[in-house]
């Protein structure tokens, strides 16, 4: 198991966090300290008022998203228009501790999952024999790495899995998850199934970073 070590200088302030790698195969790696409790904070009032039912990708139809019961959370991506100084602080962060450069990286989604909401276990990456898959391939390629960051502690529950690999992560605020959906040369990687395990008592907020090949568009 390795540790490291990870000092930060962003606009005069220090981040330090430890990277514990999990798995190689598929690549998982636990941040802990990656957000401060203010960060946490931040990121949950400002998505708040702006929280819809989440959806997933629809493979049938190009450039749209569709409820599905397996998805069960609700949630809101920081666009543009309402992102702040807190913000772009966390995605510099990012891009400093994946190497992958900021326009790479889709907008941040803030997820609320309250007692009982789940994510079943799924793929981040996209197939390319679907209408649907094509169509956000195309806006910059394959999703290579996801970012799940948590933003509370629930009181029970609300674990990240990955069947495959046997890893389970209890969230802990502050605390992120940083997986790879393809190998090293780029092809997607069945290993990276993962899900959110259901919320038994409480809530559970994260913020996912999605992070491409290729300039987001």
């Amino acid at each position: 198991m390795r540790i490291f070590l990870f000092l930060l200088f962003l606009t005069n302030i220090c981040a330090e966090y430890t990277v514990q790698t999990l798995s190689t195969s598929p690549r998982i790696y636990y941040i802990e300290n990656f957000l401060s409790e203010k960060e946490c904070n931040h990121l949950i009032n400002l998505a708040t008022p702006h929280l819809q039912p989440s959806t997933v990708i629809d493979d049938h139809t190009a450039h749209k998203g569709k409820l599905d019961a397996r998805r069960t959370s609700q949630g809101m991506f920081i666009l543009d228009h309402i992102k702040d100084k807190t913000v772009l602080r966390i995605e510099k962060r990012i891009a400093a501790l994946t190497q992958i450069p900021i326009e790479n990286g889709e907008s941040i989604q803030v997820l609320q999952y309250k007692q009982g909401a789940e994510y079943q276990p799924h793929f981040d990456y996209f197939n390319p024999a679907t209408p649907g898959g094509a169509s956000h391939l195309n806006r910059g390629g394959q999703r290579l790495a996801s970012l799940i960051m948590y933003l509370n502690t629930p009181a029970s529950g609300g674990e990240t899995i990955f069947p495959s690999a046997k890893v389970s992560v209890s969230p802990k605020k502050g605390g992120a998850v940083l997986f790879y959906n393809c190998s090293p040369e780029g092809e997607v990687d069945p290993k990276s199934l993962h899900g959110g395990a259901p919320v038994k008592d409480g809530e559970k907020w994260i913020a996912t970073k999605w992070l491409r090949q290729h300039e987001f568009h």
